[in-house]
């Protein structure tokens, strides 16, 4: 089992970095570290997520501002997105 980031979920962790990193550069390193370890950590447990609000997906709570959706496929733990919690939810990915 890998994880493997879309386009998508890359540009979204990028945005958020460069976001956080206007005000405080060390805020955005450790902000994209927890977010890529929480990643990492459904290698161990891939339902650690909840059931999503997407038909077909899983969503990580990595803090309260952070949701990452993904979907186990092929062997792979794909992240599909990385959503600020107040943003508006989409309704496929």
């Amino acid at each position: 089992m890998r994880v493997r980031w879309t386009r998508r979920a890359e540009r979204s962790l990028a945005a958020i970095a460069d976001f956080i990193a206007l005000d405080n550069p060390q805020a955005a390193h450790e902000t994209i570290s927890r977010i890529r370890r929480a990643a990492e950590s459904l290698l161990l447990s891939p339902k650690l997520g909840r059931p999503g609000r997407v038909e077909g997906t899983r969503e990580l709570v990595v803090t309260p501002n952070y949701i990452l959706p993904y979907r186990i496929k092929g062997g792979e733990v794909q992240i599909l997105h990385v959503f600020h919690a107040r943003r508006r939810w989409p309704g496929s990915f």
